[in-house]
């Protein structure tokens, strides 16, 4: 059981680090965003794949920002 205790430590360092990586992606995030939104106003329909570029592109950004945090910030 002790090496539990590992795994959630670096559950809880990803956790930690979410809103900095959230945030090296604003504006993919707000694209995004904006793309439900109109998607689900009135009269607007939210369906399967509607905003899946919006979507891929904040997807590619958090990654690369995460990567960049595991490496030490290179």
């Amino acid at each position: 059981m002790s090496g539990n205790g590992a795994v959630w430590g670096r559950v809880r360092g990803r956790l930690r680090a979410f809103p900095e990586h959230l945030a090296a992606c604003g504006a993919e995030a707000a694209a995004y965003g904006r793309c439900v939104q109109a998607s689900t106003a009135p009269g607007g329909r939210l369906t399967k794949d509607l905003c899946a570029q919006e979507f891929e592109a904040l997807r590619s950004c958090f990654a690369a920002a995460a990567k960049k945090t595991l490496r030490g910030g290179l």
